[in-house]
C-alpha cells in the first residue's frame, strides 16, 4: 500500500509538472528557457515511474487518475520537444534503455513465454508426427536438410546485399510484432507463436537429419541478438495492447497516446541490437569458422547484452536524472 509520506514527499513534483504544463498552455512552449525544459522531461519521467507504483494500489485510485491525466498532457510536450542530438542518444542508450527494459519486462517475459510456447508446440507435433514437418517448412526445405545440406549457402556468396536484406527482414519482423499491438495484440501474439513453432519444427527436422549441430552453430553467434530483439518487440506491442483495451481512467485515446509513446521507447533501443545481428548473420553465422568458436562468440555477445540490460538493476536513477538537470 502506498504511504501518506510518500504521497506528500511526491505531490510537490507532480504541482511542479503541472505548473509547467500550465505555463505552456498559456505561453506556448517558447516561454519556457532550456532548464525548465530539462526539468520538464526530468518531472514526466518521475511522474512515470511514479505512476507504476500506484498503479498497484488499489487504495491509490484518485492519485492513479490524476497522474495519467497529468501524463496525458505531458506526452506530446516532451518528446516533441526534445533535440535529438548525439549525447542525448547515447543518454539514452547507456543509461535510460536499461531501465525502460527493466520496468516492461513484465511485458518481454510474456512475449518470450508465448514464443517458447509456439517452439514447444512446434516439437511436440513434429515428433508425434515427422509428416508434419514437410506440410510447414515445405518439401523443398525438408529435402535439403534430409540431404545433411544447410539452406543458408548462398548467404555467404553475397554477404554484403544478403546482411543488408537481413537486417532490413529482422527489423520488418520486429516492427510488425510491436505494430500487431493495435490489433488488440492479436497479431503479436501470432507472430510470436509462429515464429516460437517455426524454430521447434525446425529445430526437430534438423535433430531427426543429424543436422542439429549445423543449425544451432549456425543461429547461436546472431541468435542471441536477434530473439532477444523480438522479444523485446513482442513485449512492446502487448504494452500497446494493454493501453488499447485497458485505458483505465484515461480516455482510450489518451491511454494510447501514453501507452505508444511507451512502447515506441521499448522499441527503439532494439534497433542497434538487430542492426549487429543482421551483419553477424550475414557474414559470419553461416561461414566456415569453426563450430565451437560460433558457440563462444553467441556466448560472449549475449552475457554482453545480459550486462547491458542489467544495467536497468544496478543504475542509480537519482544519477540518470541529474543527469538530465546538468
Amino acid at each position: 500500500m502506498i504511504s501518506v509520506s510518500w504521497l506528500k514527499r511526491r505531490q510537490p513534483y507532480w504541482t511542479r509538472l503541472e505548473s509547467l504544463l500550465g505555463d505552456i498552455q498559456r505561453h506556448g512552449l517558447h516561454a519556457l528557457g532550456r532548464d525548465e525544459l530539462r526539468e520538464l522531461g526530468l518531472l514526466y519521467r518521475q511522474t512515470a515511474t511514479d505512476l507504476s507504483a500506484v498503479r498497484g494500489d488499489p487504495s491509490s485510485l484518485q492519485q492513479s487518475r490524476y497522474l495519467n491525466q497529468l501524463l496525458g498532457r505531458a506526452h506530446n510536450i516532451v518528446y516533441s520537444g526534445q533535440k535529438k542530438t548525439v549525447g542525448r542518444m547515447a543518454q539514452f542508450f547507456w543509461n535510460e534503455y536499461p531501465l525502460i527494459f527493466r520496468r516492461y519486462l513484465p511485458y518481454t517475459s510474456a512475449a518470450t513465454g508465448i514464443f517458447i510456447l509456439g517452439g514447444l508446440m512446434g516439437m511436440f507435433v513434429t515428433l508425434s508426427n515427422p509428416d508434419y514437418m514437410r506440410e510447414f517448412l515445405g518439401p523443398a526445405m525438408v529435402s535439403t536438410i534430409e540431404k545433411h545440406e544447410m539452406w543458408t549457402h548462398s548467404v555467404v556468396a553475397a554477404a554484403p546485399q544478403t546482411s543488408s536484406l537481413i537486417m532490413t527482414n529482422n527489423m520488418t519482423v520486429s516492427f510488425l510484432t510491436f505494430a500487431g499491438g493495435i490489433t488488440a495484440g492479436i497479431w503479436t501474439l501470432f507472430q510470436l507463436f509462429f515464429n516460437g513453432m517455426l524454430m521447434g519444427v525446425i529445430g526437430v527436422a534438423c535433430g531427426m537429419n543429424e543436422m542439429g549441430t549445423k543449425l544451432w552453430s549456425f543461429v547461436a553467434p546472431h541468435g542471441v541478438l536477434e530473439l532477444p530483439a523480438i522479444f523485446i518487440a513482442g513485449g512492446a506491442g502487448l504494452r500497446l495492447a494493454q493501453a488499447l483495451l485497458f485505458p483505465g481512467t484515461l480516455s482510450r485515446r489518451d491511454s494510447l497516446a501514453v501507452g505508444g509513446n511507451e512502447a515506441v521507447r521499448l522499441l527503439v533501443g532494439v534497433i542497434p541490437v538487430l542492426v549487429a545481428a543482421g551483419l553477424i548473420e550475414g557474414f559470419f553465422s553461416p561461414s566456415s569458422v569453426a563450430v565451437p568458436f560460433k558457440f563462444i562468440l553467441g556466448a560472449i555477445l549475449f552475457s554482453m547484452l545480459v550486462a547491458y540490460l542489467a544495467r536497468g538493476w544496478k543504475t542509480n536513477v537519482a544519477s540518470v536524472q541529474q543527469s538530465h538537470m546538468s
